[in-house]
């Protein structure tokens, strides 16, 4: 058999085939059938596979999420298959891909350490957040339903949050479980005790509702309508009772006072329609007072509200829609009246009489006086003075004219 060469192998005379390493050669296997050429073309052959086998795992590597883990077992059983190759090519290159390719992956590795880290990181803060609030549910939460809401949403949140180191993750694990455990437990005392309170009510109300029906029937109308009253303010204060009896004691206490009111209501429809007679008799009266207005004699005006103020009450009761409207009227009159009776008293009052003659003169006294200081000084030509007298002057005689017209109606 003749020999064949290639730049990466070579098949000798005897048929034996060679590969070319950077550390020299070494047998790859023996080829007795053929010419010398077919047998390095079927190494050659072996040697494109391994290409074909390491491009994948390159484009795998570059292109994927392939966990650096399995890059490098494939790197591994790789470089096994190159380095103990029964193949003919430039394995040295395919030795150097691979250990690229390891550095490639090495600096994947990193990376994914990095980005393991930093959701870590996040996750602790997301686990954090959640179990303080959570806590501050567990300690001040009092709207129960959004409360117990809200912590299981926290717990859909940290199931789906990335995990983190197994002794921050048990020791804020037990934290979220026992804010849970401590808001369950506040809930079940909180409707526990309202379950008291209700029972509490519920007593309190039946006690009122007994009341309430006992005076159903009184016709004493001014204090049992006062009770009613206090009834209300109790019934109010008392509370809610459970939903199941509320409804029941609420009708049975309203139509207690209904019964009452109704019963008053009818009475008083009855009384006023007895006393429309005395409305009408004190409307006449109001006609006839009114005649007294505008008052001219004091006396007489006096003497002739006391009659009517006289037939005013002999004329009795009249009925509560016409109470006020009545009684307004005759108050007017008797106002102006009053009115009139004072300022009588003023005008013949000899004391204010006599302040009022004194304050005139002292006033004329005082113009006269100034009167005489103006004439000086316009004599003297002092202008300033004249200005200040001028202003007194002035002044006086606008208080003279006041004091006058009081003076004037005590004539």
């Amino acid at each position: 058999m003749s020999s064949a060469t290639d730049p990466h192998g070579r098949v000798d005379e005897d048929g034996t085939v060679y590969v070319k390493t950077a550390a020299g050669e070494r047998v790859v296997g023996s080829w007795q059938a053929g010419a010398p050429e077919e047998a390095l073309a079927y190494f050659k052959r072996k040697y494109d596979a391994l290409v074909t086998e390491i491009e994948l795992l390159e484009q795998r590597v570059r292109t994927t999420d392939l966990p650096p883990a399995q890059a490098d077992q494939g790197i591994a059983r790789l470089r096994e298959a190159v380095t103990g190759a029964h193949a003919v090519g430039d394995l040295d290159a395919l030795a150097a891909r691979l250990d690229a390719l390891g550095e490639l992956v090495g600096k994947r590795r990193e990376e994914v350490r990095v980005q393991r880290e930093h959701a870590r990181h996040e996750a602790r803060e997301t686990k954090e957040r959640i179990v303080a609030e959570a806590e501050r549910i567990a300690a001040e939460e009092t709207h129960w339903k959004n409360g117990g809401e809200r912590l299981r949403l926290l717990v859909e949140e940290w199931k789906a949050a990335e995990r983190i180191d197994r002794p921050t993750e048990t020791a804020l694990w037990k934290r979220l479980s026992s804010a849970r455990n401590a808001f369950t437990k506040r809930r079940k005392v909180y409707f526990a005790s309202l379950e008291d309170q209700r029972e509490q009510a519920r007593v309190e109300k039946e006690r009122l509702v007994a009341e309430a029906e006992a005076i159903s029937g009184s016709t004493d109308w001014g204090d049992t309508a006062a009770a009613y009253r206090d009834l209300m303010r109790r019934w109010k204060n008392a509370g809610r009772a459970g939903r199941d009896v509320e409804e029941d004691l609420w009708t049975r206490f309203k139509g207690a006072q209904d019964t009452f009111f109704a019963a008053r209501a009818a009475a008083f429809a009855e009384r006023d329609d007895e006393l429309r007679g005395n409305a009408e008799v004190k409307e006449q009266i109001l006609v006839d007072a009114e005649r007294i207005l505008p008052v001219k004699d004091v006396r007489q005006a006096r003497q002739a509200l006391r009659t009517v103020q006289e037939r005013w009450e002999a004329a009795g009761p009249v009925p509560r829609d016409s109470r006020d409207r009545l009684e307004g009227r005759l108050r007017k009159i008797e106002e102006t009246v009053r009115s009139a009776e004072e300022a009588e008293w003023r005008r013949t009052n000899p004391e204010a009489r006599a302040r009022a003659e004194a304050t005139v003169g002292q006033l004329r006294s005082s113009i006269e006086q100034l009167e005489k200081r103006l004439a000086k000084a316009r004599d003297a030509g002092r202008d300033k003075d004249v200005k200040d007298a001028e202003e007194a002057l002035t002044a006086r005689r606008a208080w003279l004219e006041e004091a006058e017209r009081t003076l004037a109606e005590f004539s």
